[in-house]
């Protein structure tokens, strides 16, 4: 995905702009991984590059799909009783095609949020009254955040313990 890069102008083209860039990194630190790289535990939780991907994928679809555009689960692609907050994936599922997946979703959430402006609002039973700019926002830290986790995942996978200097 090439993006265009908007650092500054109108607000919402920069918050699209960081959220599509934030996306792009999260998938950056897995791409190139052979399947059994994306699925190595290499932390005591089912933290792996490829469940950080799983994970926003259903993130996408819970917050537009589900959330703002009103879809049934039927409605929303990819979606699983799976998606509440849990970073399985399934066994026959390859990291392109949960890349992919994310990438689906990702365009989908582009098209719903279009239809939203900004200040639009709509109540969430945990968060409370939330706006299309707050849950625009809330995406760039969640993905932000899982990057950063993807970045650290893919230093240990790309060099292990072994062949790490010693301080």
């Amino acid at each position: 995905m090439s993006t265009v890069r908007i650092t500054d102008g109108a607000e919402r083209a920069v918050i699209e702009n960081l959220l599509d860039r934030n996306r792009e990194a999260l998938i950056e630190t897995a791409r190139g991984l052979s399947d059994a790289d994306a699925r190595r535990r290499l932390v005591a939780s089912l933290t792996t590059p490829i469940s950080l991907l799983k994970h926003a994928a259903a993130a996408e679809r819970i917050w537009f799909q589900r959330f703002w555009a009103g879809l049934d689960e039927s409605e929303c692609d990819g979606y699983s009783n799976r998606d509440e907050g849990t970073f399985v994936v399934a066994d026959d599922e390859s990291l392109a095609d949960v890349i992919a997946e994310f990438e689906r979703a990702s365009r989908r959430s582009r098209t719903i949020a279009a239809r939203f402006d900004l200040d639009d609002t709509k109540d969430n039973p945990r968060e409370g009254t939330v706006s299309m700019r707050w849950t625009l926002l809330a995406m760039i830290e969640e993905f932000a955040r899982h990057a950063g986790h993807g970045d650290i995942l893919r230093e240990q996978i790309d060099q292990p313990l072994s062949r790490q200097p010693n301080p």
